[in-house]
């Protein structure tokens, strides 16, 4: 016996014609809404229920329909199936359960996944197996299978794969290709991604098209939401990329709590510093959500969908942070206003960890340059040994932007002398061998210093090479006219003049180019 519990005029109800056809009983469902307590007390003999991936049937995975916090997809939730099988009476324990993936481009069905009756509903219902005369693979973007364990997008194929779209020849061509496997065979480029459970199965983490970048990273959030959902007080979880108050594209994780959370008002940011504490153990920094807001349960339009547009923006209590201590002192002050500024957040308190608030390596270099602007300089390495508010302000306190003294050396001057020369200590004798090393002397020079760690290594490579200059480039070029090369060399001298080095401008006779020092002042380094 099989239960149908949706419309004649869906696709899905194919299975039950099938079912007729070969001699089995099917019963419709009598209710509007389904739900465990109703099945529960349906008459009659029940063996087996077939619940599709469609919003009535998600519904009953989040608890039935006096449960309004229904899931965006099928089997994502972690207790509504256990509800549904702890409201079936004993006379039902040998009802089967199945979960089908069911594609109406591959004949409505192509996976399966039988529920077990002890299924207990701390993980993810799986997309299950392939049925028969179906296929299944797991191909990454050159169409090659992905490792176990791995993240790929499903191809199905089999008797089952449509012909195509009609009349719409570009969309099949996209979607249906050439079977690399099996010659003559086609598959169907479904767009959803998964990977293989230990046990064979397929689960789902998402689609292809809900990809996001964020700072060059290319993610996907369902992977982060089936990473959320194995979190023990996370029912329900979904990830989106949204824009803060800067403009910048950030994570953010949106999870449905069962009652063993508390309530929101306990400890928002407790939970989220749980959350983050747990995908930090598992995914790299990149995929890690900046902020994480609990819901009473995801938004859905009217179809049953997820309702993006209705996910609420986090507020301060979506940030993993501690319990707010005002900041001390003026640079803790003025630390977190640049924090506040950078970050998107109201407050930031002296105990704040910068990445827990949703920093990343591009707003570090941003607080770089805020903070040189206060003559509070420090190195980014700094920020990611000391993230805390209150330890990175007392490494400022003994970290101050160094002022660089005016320069002496003017274009009048007519010697160098030790007092004109700051930021080194040579007597007259080193000077004057310096000097007396620059073509035009005194007139060519516009400081004199220590290298700098760069430099070193260039003149370090300069002097080891025993031929040529592994730092001087030699190309050779060829012009069509004299015209054109004119015109290059005009362009070229420019741009050499345009530098801060010495400038040297080019002029050419012939088909040679020849190089003159122009009456600009170098540097010598």
């Amino acid at each position: 016996m099989f239960l149908n519990a949706s419309s004649p005029t869906f696709d899905a109800t194919t299975f039950e014609s099938g079912c007729l056809a070969n001699g089995a009983r099917v019963v419709l469902y009598p209710g509007r809404h389904l739900s465990s307590a109703t099945l529960a007390h349906h008459p009659g003999p029940r063996r087996h229920h077939r619940l599709d991936d469609c919003p009535v049937v998600r519904r009953l995975y989040r608890g039935g329909a006096e449960h309004q916090s229904a899931t965006a997809t099928a089997g994502r939730g972690r207790g509504g199936l256990h509800r549904f099988h702890q409201g079936m009476p004993e006379a039902t324990s040998d009802a089967a359960n199945l979960k089908w993936l069911r594609p109406d481009r591959d004949t409505t069905f192509s996976l399966c996944y039988p529920v077990p009756a002890e299924f207990d509903g701390r993980q993810r219902v799986p997309l299950g197996r392939p049925i028969r005369n179906s296929v299944a693979y797991l191909l990454d973007r050159f169409a090659q299978p992905v490792p176990f364990g791995a993240v790929g997008e499903l191809y199905i194929g089999g008797a089952g794969v449509a012909r195509g779209y009609l009349n719409r020849p570009e969309l099949t061509a996209e979607r249906f290709i050439a079977s690399p496997f099996v010659e003559g065979d086609r598959l169907y480029r479904s767009g959803d991604l998964g990977r293989y459970l230990p046990d064979g199965n397929l689960e789902f983490l998402g689609r292809n098209d809900d990809q996001v970048k964020i700072r060059g990273f290319r993610i996907e959030p369902g992977e982060i939401a089936a990473r959320l959902c194995e979190h023990e007080l996370v029912g329900d979880a979904v990830v989106v990329a949204r824009q803060d108050r800067a403009g910048d594209q950030r994570l953010v994780a949106y999870v449905v709590c069962g009652p063993e959370a508390g309530s929101d008002d306990e400890d928002g940011s407790g939970l989220a510093g749980a959350l983050r504490a747990h995908l930090g153990g598992r995914l790299p920094d990149y995929m890690v959500p900046a902020a994480f807001v609990r819901l009473d349960g995801l938004p859905l339009t009217p179809n049953g969908k997820l309702d993006r547009q209705a996910l609420p923006a986090p507020d301060d209590d979506a940030y993993a942070r501690t319990a707010y201590e005002a900041p001390q002192g003026e640079v803790e002050t003025a630390l977190a206003e640049i924090w506040a500024e950078l970050l998107g957040v109201e407050r930031v308190g002296r105990n704040d960890n910068f990445f827990e608030l949703g920093g990343h390596s591009l707003l570090a270099v941003q607080l770089m340059e805020r903070l040189r602007r206060l003559s509070l300089g420090v190195e980014v390495r700094t920020l990611f040994a000391r993230p805390v508010l209150a330890d990175l302000a007392a490494s400022l306190g003994s970290h101050h932007e160094v002022a660089v003294p005016a320069n002496l050396i003017t274009e009048h001057s007519t010697a160098i002398t030790p007092q004109m020369l700051p930021l080194i200590e040579l007597a007259q004798p080193e000077i004057d061998r310096i000097v007396a090393t620059v073509p035009g002397g005194v007139g060519n020079i516009q400081d004199i210093y220590g290298l700098s760690p760069l430099q070193d290594g260039i003149l370090f490579h300069h002097l080891l090479a025993s031929r040529g200059d592994p730092y001087l480039l030699v190309s050779q070029m060829a012009f069509a006219d004299r015209g054109l090369l004119e015109r290059y060399l005009g362009a070229f001298s420019r741009w050499w003049i345009g530098t801060t080095s010495c400038a040297r401008p080019l002029s050419g006779r012939g088909c040679r180019a020849r190089r003159r020092l122009s009456g600009a002042r170098r540097s010598w380094r």
